[in-house]
C-alpha cells in the first residue's frame, strides 16, 4: 500500500515535496513494472469504498467556473485528463476522478485479450523525466472491459482508447474487422473514443498511419454515417513528417473526425541526457514524458493551423508543470493529458496545474481557460 500512502501525504500545503523527495525514492527502488501495479492495485482498491473517494476528493478537488468546458456536447469540469496507457482495464477510474482530474481515457483496449510483452517492459529515465515502454497493449479484451465500464457512473467523461489487437498475424482486412469489433462494443459506453492508430497491425510493422489502412479503417466504421456515436478522434504519433500529418489530417476530415490526441509516444531517441550505453539497453520502445513535450507541442501547433482551430485537440506529452499545460494550450490544445508526470510530480500534479492555469488567468485578465492561447507572450 506505499502508493496508498504517497497520494494521502502529497496533499499537504506544508509538504509540497513529500512524494518527491521522500516516497517517489523509495518507488524508484521498485521496477518501473512493478511500481505501476501496485498503484493501480491499490487506486482499484480504494475505488471499491465510497467514503474513501469521498476523502480523496476532498484533498485532492479544485474547481473552478474559468477552468468548465462544453466540448462534443460533454461538460470537463476541468482541462486534465489521464491520458491512455494508465489504466488500461478501467479498474482504478473512480478514484482517478476523485483524484480531480477533469476527464479519463482508458485502454488501449483491443478485441481479443493479451498479456503483453515480457518483462521488463518500462523504464525510467529520471534525468530527462521520460519513460520508455514496450507494452505490447496489454490488456483485458473489449468483452471484459466493455462490461465492467457500463457500471461506471462517473461525473466525469470518460474516453475509451481502442487499437488493433496485438497480434502480427491479424492484417489487412483482418486487422479492420478486429478494429471495428471493439469500436462497434464500446460505442454506446465510451463519452468519446480515440483510435489510436499508430501501433503496428502487420508483420512489417505497418500501421494504420499509412494513408491506404486510414481510409480502408475509417471508411469501414462509418462515423460519417452514424449521428448517434460518440466523438470520435484520432490519436497520431509525435514523430510524423509535415508531409504525412497533412495526408492523413486531409482523410480524417473527410470522415467527420471530432478531433485529435496529439500526441503518442516517440520510437525516436532525441534530445536525451541519459547515456546512449543505458538507451542501448532498454531497447525498443515508446518514449514519453519531457523529451517530446517540445515535439508534441509543434504536432498541435499544426493541427490547430491545419484545422483553423475547428477541431478539437487534446495535448499530451511531457507535461509535467503548469507552464507545460500553457505551452500546449496556447499551441491550440483545447484539453491536456498527462501519464509520466505523474511518476515524477506525484498525484498532487493536477491540482496544481490547475490551481496554476487559474492564477495565470487572473494574472492575465482573462476569465476563461479558452482564452489562455490570446495570451501574447513576451
Amino acid at each position: 500500500m506505499l502508493q496508498v500512502w504517497c497520494l494521502t501525504l502529497d496533499k499537504y500545503p506544508e509538504l509540497p515535496n513529500m512524494y518527491k523527495f521522500l516516497f517517489r525514492p523509495l518507488l524508484f527502488r521498485l521496477s518501473s513494472d512493478y511500481a505501476h501495479e501496485i498503484t493501480i492495485k491499490s487506486a482499484s482498491l480504494l475505488s471499491q469504498y465510497k467514503w474513501l473517494l469521498k476523502i480523496t476528493g476532498a484533498l485532492y478537488g479544485y474547481s473552478d467556473e474559468s477552468l468548465e468546458q462544453k466540448i462534443g456536447g460533454l461538460r470537463f469540469p476541468n482541462p486534465v485528463g489521464l491520458a491512455a496507457g494508465f489504466d488500461k482495464n478501467g479498474t482504478a477510474a473512480p478514484f482517478m476522478q476523485n483524484l480531480g482530474f477533469g476527464f479519463v481515457e482508458i485502454g488501449s483496449v483491443t478485441a481479443n485479450s493479451c498479456i503483453g510483452n515480457p518483462k521488463p517492459r518500462t523504464f525510467r529515465l529520471p534525468e530527462d523525466q521520460s519513460l520508455i515502454n514496450r507494452l505490447g497493449l496489454n490488456n483485458e479484451g473489449v468483452l471484459t472491459i466493455s462490461r465492467r465500464l457500463k457500471y461506471r457512473n462517473l461525473s466525469i467523461p470518460m474516453g475509451v482508447n481502442i487499437a488493433k489487437t496485438h497480434d502480427p498475424s491479424i492484417i489487412g482486412e483482418r486487422a479492420i474487422e478486429d478494429y471495428r469489433t471493439s469500436f462497434d462494443m464500446v460505442k454506446n459506453i465510451a463519452d468519446y473514443i480515440t483510435l489510436n492508430i499508430s501501433c503496428p497491425n502487420t508483420t512489417e510493422g505497418k500501421t494504420f498511419e499509412d494513408p491506404d489502412s486510414l481510409y480502408k479503417l475509417l471508411k469501414s466504421l462509418e462515423i460519417e454515417h452514424d449521428a448517434s456515436l460518440p466523438p470520435v478522434l484520432v490519436k497520431f504519433s509525435v514523430d510524423l513528417d509535415d508531409s504525412l500529418l497533412h495526408e492523413l489530417l486531409d482523410i480524417c476530415e473527410g470522415f467527420a473526425i471530432e478531433g485529435y490526441v496529439a500526441t503518442n509516444t516517440s520510437s525516436l531517441r532525441e534530445n536525451l541526457k541519459t547515456r546512449e550505453s543505458v538507451i542501448q539497453q532498454i531497447g525498443k520502445g515508446g518514449l514519453s514524458g519531457k523529451a517530446i513535450g517540445a515535439k508534441s507541442t509543434a504536432v498541435i501547433q499544426k493541427i490547430h493551423s491545419y484545422t483553423k482551430g475547428l477541431k478539437t485537440i487534446i495535448g499530451v506529452g511531457g507535461i509535467n508543470s503548469t507552464e507545460d499545460a500553457i505551452e500546449k494550450l496556447k499551441a491550440g490544445a483545447d484539453l491536456l493529458q498527462i501519464y509520466t508526470g505523474l511518476v515524477y510530480e506525484g498525484p498532487s500534479l493536477i491540482k496544481k496545474i490547475n490551481r496554476g492555469l487559474v492564477a495565470y488567468m487572473e494574472k492575465h485578465g482573462i476569465d476563461h481557460v479558452y482564452h489562455i492561447r490570446k495570451v501574447k507572450t513576451r
